[in-house]
C-alpha cells in the first residue's frame, strides 16, 4: 500500500527526531565535545611530539615548565573544580545532599592538614582513583547514548562497566606507563613506610606477569562482551551507533596511549579529552544554574556571559594551583579535597541523579 504525500513526510519527520535524539546535546556539540576529544587529543599529542611547545622550559613563579606541561596542568585542576557546579551550583541536588557537600569536603581538609599519613594517602589514592573516575566518565557517556535509542537502562550495563575499566585501566597496569602511576607511592618515603615504598619496585619487577594476565582476559572478555552485544541485538537491544563509535575510538587511543605511549605525549593526552569532555557536560547539563549564580540570566547576553565566567573561573583556579608552593600543606590539602570531590561529587551525581545526564 502507498504513503500519502503527508504520512511519508510525517515518517520522514519522525525518522529526523529519532536520529536527532541519538545526541546528548545536539550532533554538533556531541561530536566536538563528546566523541572526536579522543582522537583529535591523540593528533594533538603527536603533533606536539618533540616541538618547543612540549620539549622547551622556562621558569615560572619558582617552577619550571614547558608550554604543554603548563597547560595539561592548568586544564587538568579547571575540571576538577568545576564538578562545584553540578553539587553545590545546582539547588536541587545541593539542597538533597547538604551532609556530603559540605560536612564531607571539610572533615576531609581538616583531616589532611592534621595528619601527613592522611595527607600522603589522599594523594596517592588521587592517583589510582582518577583512573578510575575516567573509566567511568567514558562508561556514563555511553550509558547514555544506548539510552538514547530506547534501550533498557539496564540491559549490558555491567558488560559496559567491564569494558571501560579494562580499556581504560589494562592499558596502564600492562603498557609502559605503569610505573608513572605506581611511583606515587614513594611519597610515603618521609613517612617511613618501607611497605608502600617497595610497591613501586615490586610492580616494576612484576609488571610482565600482570601484561600476560590483563592482555589475556582482556581479550577474552573482548570476545565474550561481543558475543553479548549480539545476544542482546537477537533480544531487541538497538544498537548506537554513538556508543560504538566512542568506545572504539576511546579504546583505541587508550590502549596505544597508555600502553605504548609512542610518542611521549599519554598523560597529555589521555587527561586532554577527558576535561575537554567534562567541561562539555557540565556547560550542557548546568548553565542554566550557572546563570542564575552568577545573575546574568535576565541579560541579553546572559548565556555567554555565564560562559565567560564559568571558563574564567575555572581555568583561573587551574593557573592558581599549577603555580602554587605544594610545600604549603594547608595549600596542597585543599587541591587534594578539590580533586577527591570531584571523583566523588561526579560518580555521585552521575549515578544517584541520573536525570540530571
Amino acid at each position: 500500500m502507498s504513503h500519502s504525500p503527508d504520512a511519508s513526510s510525517a515518517a520522514t519527520n519522525g525518522d529526523a527526531r529519532r536520529r536527532g535524539g541519538l545526541y546528548i546535546v545536539s550532533p554538533l556539540y556531541d561530536w566536538l565535545l563528546f566523541l572526536l576529544p579522543p582522537v583529535m587529543a591523540l593528533a594533538l599529542g603527536i603533533l606536539i611530539s618533540g616541538s618547543w611547545f612540549s620539549d622547551a622550559e622556562f621558569e615560572w613563579a619558582g617552577y619550571q615548565h614547558s608550554p604543554a606541561s603548563l597547560l595539561i596542568g592548568v586544564f587538568i585542576q579547571a575540571h576538577l573544580v568545576i564538578v562545584f557546579f553540578r553539587s553545590h551550583g545546582n539547588p536541587q541536588i545541593f539542597n538533597a545532599f547538604r551532609y556530603r557537600f559540605v560536612a564531607v569536603p571539610l572533615l576531609l581538609y581538616l583531616g589532611m592538614i592534621s595528619s601527613n599519613w592522611v595527607l600522603v594517602s589522599v594523594s596517592v589514592l588521587a592517583t589510582f582513583w582518577d583512573v578510575y573516575h575516567s573509566a567511568l566518565q567514558t562508561f556514563g557517556f555511553a550509558r547514555i547514548y544506548d539510552s538514547k535509542c530506547g534501550n533498557d537502562t539496564a540491559a549490558g550495563r555491567r558488560l559496559d562497566w567491564w569494558l571501560n575499566q579494562w580499556l581504560y585501566a589494562g592499558p596502564i597496569l600492562a603498557g609502559v606507563t605503569m610505573i608513572d602511576h605506581f611511583e606515587d607511592f614513594g611519597e610515603f618515603d618521609a613517612l617511613g613506610a618501607a611497605f608502600f615504598t617497595a610497591i613501586p619496585a615490586y610492580m616494576e619487577g612484576s609488571q610482565q606477569y600482570y601484561s600476560r594476565v590483563v592482555i589475556a582476559l582482556g581479550s577474552a572478555f573482548g570476545i565474550y562482551y561481543l558475543f553479548a552485544q549480539w545476544r542482546l541485538a537477537r533480544q531487541g537491544y538497538r544498537v548506537s551507533p554513538l556508543k560504538v563509535y566512542l568506545l572504539a575510538s576511546t579504546g583505541f587511543v587508550s590502549i596505544y596511549t597508555w600502553g605504548f605511549n609512542s610518542f611521549g605525549e599519554a598523560f597529555f593526552i589521555m587527561n586532554f579529552f577527558h576535561a575537554l569532555q567534562y567541561f562539555g557536560i557540565v556547560w550542557a547539563r548546568e548553565q542554566g544554574n550557572m546563570m542564575r549564580l552568577f545573575r546574568v540570566h535576565a541579560l541579553p547576553l546572559g548565556r555567554y556571559l555565564a560562559l565567560a565566567l564559568f571558563l574564567g573561573l575555572a581555568l583561573s583556579y587551574g593557573l592558581w594551583v599549577e603555580l602554587l608552593d605544594a610545600s604549603i600543606t594547608s595549600l596542597w590539602a585543599l587541591t587534594l579535597a578539590v580533586s577527591i570531590m570531584h571523583f566523588w561529587y561526579d560518580s555521585f551525581i552521575w549515578s544517584v541523579q541520573k536525570q540530571q545526564v
